[in-house]
């Protein structure tokens, strides 16, 4: 492929946009790194290239990772569109901004979705894929066949939803978690072993609506009626986080969040979940039964 001729431009540098470059590197696609101080970026995959400017020729595939304020990614789509029209399909990454708003701005609509990752984006293996109104099927097309040539698999979303699939399941346990927090009924470390030792290893075999099924959908229908109606609905973000964010608590950021962090060797740790994330996906792959298909009308 000549210089400069891309299949994947990953806009950002970032921990995220490098974590994608290297999928799409690792799967044999051409990519490449727009950055703006392109000199200055580290831990990027070799395969991969950097850039500071928009190379001359369209890509197949542009994925905008800058940081998640509006008015920066409506001027990078703008550029984008005045270098090159409608030609590359356009998804962003955003994670909290609204896609359809996002599309609503553009001169080729038709040309742009949502591709959300998820953290470390070279190992974790789904990735959402949401059209807004206007997304032509073949540009929907084209960003499926290459994430899904990246080793992904792809979960296609009819419309942009706040917040998608993945992270409106998380905010809903996570909302659950964090009320009985608050009430003294258990602690982070105890709705972390919970996920860890319990849920995560169900889940990762039968799924969270499969189960349901192998366990008979009486059992969970009778259950449900009972519990839905005891869970907390509030619609205001928990004070627990709240008030750790206006003081200053983030987490590895700052040292201190739910856990105390100051005194960790963090690379090592995030490099330790990645590889046990590898090896647990390995098994699945190689393990899993294949489900039955989805029964009529539930497709």
């Amino acid at each position: 492929m000549p210089e400069g001729q891309l299949d994947v431009l990953v806009a950002g540098s970032g921990v995220m946009g490098r974590g994608i470059a290297a999928s799409f590197a690792a799967a044999g696609l051409e990519t490449a790194i727009l950055s703006r101080n392109p000199g200055q970026v580290d831990g990027v995959d070799p395969r991969v290239r950097l850039c500071a400017d928009l190379p001359a020729t369209a890509p197949a595939l542009i994925v905008e990772c800058v940081p998640e304020v509006l008015e920066l990614k409506q001027a990078f789509n703008a550029r984008v569109e005045a270098a090159y029209g409608g030609q590359p399909v356009l998804g962003s990454n955003t994670s909290s901004l609204p896609l359809q708003a996002l599309a609503d701005e553009l001169d080729q609509p038709q040309r742009f979705c949502g591709i959300h990752y998820f953290q470390p984006a070279d190992v974790a293996p789904v990735v959402e894929l949401a059209r807004v109104r206007q997304s032509a099927d073949a540009a929907i097309a084209t960003a499926e066949r290459l994430l899904e040539q990246s080793g992904k698999f792809v979960v296609l979303l009819a419309e942009p939803i706040d917040g998608l699939l993945v992270n409106r399941l998380q905010h809903a346990i996570l909302h659950e978690a964090y009320h009985l927090i608050e009430r003294g009924i258990c602690t982070a470390r105890d709705v972390d072993e919970v996920a860890r030792r319990l849920l995560g290893p169900r889940m990762s075999v039968t799924g969270l609506i499969e189960q349901k099924d192998l366990s008979g959908l009486d059992t969970h229908a009778l259950a449900q009626k009972q519990l839905v109606p005891r869970l907390d609905h509030s619609a205001q973000a928990h004070a627990v986080v709240q008030d750790k964010f206006a003081g200053g608590r983030l987490g590895v950021k700052t040292g201190l969040g739910f856990y105390d962090w100051r005194n960790a060797d963090v690379p090592a740790y995030r490099a330790r979940t990645a590889a046990l994330m590898r090896a647990v996906l390995a098994v699945l792959d190689e393990d899993r039964p294949t489900p039955p298909p989805l029964a009529p009308g539930d497709g």
